[in-house]
């Protein structure tokens, strides 16, 4: 009876020892899991340019791939100034990237936070601030200057507007159809010959044409008379 009942009592102490280490075992087993599953240490953030464009990037390799919410905002003077966005990221070994598309300027700031109930509530430490040198360094190239015209382009006539009525000759300058001559109109003073007159409108030929006629008509009138005059003479 003796030996049993120490049996018992040994078995009993046995069973509260165990159950003391199982307890302590679960409860570091829980701290180490409760550390393992999401911790702020393994989230980062940076600054990047894809092209022209700036971007925001965050990463998490968080193996136990709990879901994150991540909220960006841009910081002034240690005040959030604009939520940039918020976007909810699963980490992995290898790590997760999540991108927010941000025109950042150079040297700005920006507050990270994180929020995976019930592990993480904080903001990645320090705080992000963006490289000097922008993304588009380089200014568009100005527009090519119009040559300058040459003197010929510049003496030209400027075009004339469809409707504009052309200018006639007697208003055009240098170059145009002289006026037509119209002397031949206008009477000669008195006393001048109409040998003075040219042009198609002169009578000086059927002047002359008829003083000759009158002459040779007289001539023979005079000789026929003087020959006749002879012939009675002689009778």
């Amino acid at each position: 009876m003796a030996v049993l009942s120490v049996s018992r009592r040994t078995v009993t102490r046995a069973a509260r020892a165990l159950g003391v280490v199982s307890a302590s075992a679960a409860l570091t087993l829980g701290i180490a899991g409760s550390a393992a599953a999401c911790n702020i240490n393994e989230f980062s953030a940076e600054a990047k340019c894809v092209g022209d464009n700036g971007v925001i990037t965050v990463t998490d390799v968080d193996p136990a791939g709990v879901p994150a919410t991540v909220s960006v905002f841009l910081q002034n003077n240690g005040a959030d100034l604009q939520k940039i966005g918020e976007q909810v990221v699963r980490g992995t070994r290898e790590g997760t990237t999540i991108t927010f598309e941000e025109d950042w300027k150079p040297n700005a700031e920006y507050r990270i936070h994180v929020k995976a109930t019930p592990y993480v509530d904080e903001d990645i430490k320090p705080n992000l601030t963006t490289p000097a040198t922008p993304c588009k360094t380089g200014e568009e190239p100005p527009a090519p200057e119009e040559p300058e015209p040459t003197p010929s382009q510049s003496s030209s006539a400027p075009a004339e507007e469809p409707g504009t009525p052309s200018p006639s000759p007697s208003a055009s300058g240098s170059g145009g159809t002289p006026p037509a001559d119209t002397s031949g109109n206008v009477p000669s003073p008195a006393g001048e010959s109409n040998l003075a007159e040219t042009g198609a409108n002169s009578n000086t030929g059927l002047i002359v044409g008829a003083a000759a006629a009158l002459v040779a008509v007289g001539g023979g009138a005079v000789f026929y008379g003087m020959r006749r005059r002879g012939t009675n003479s002689e009778r």
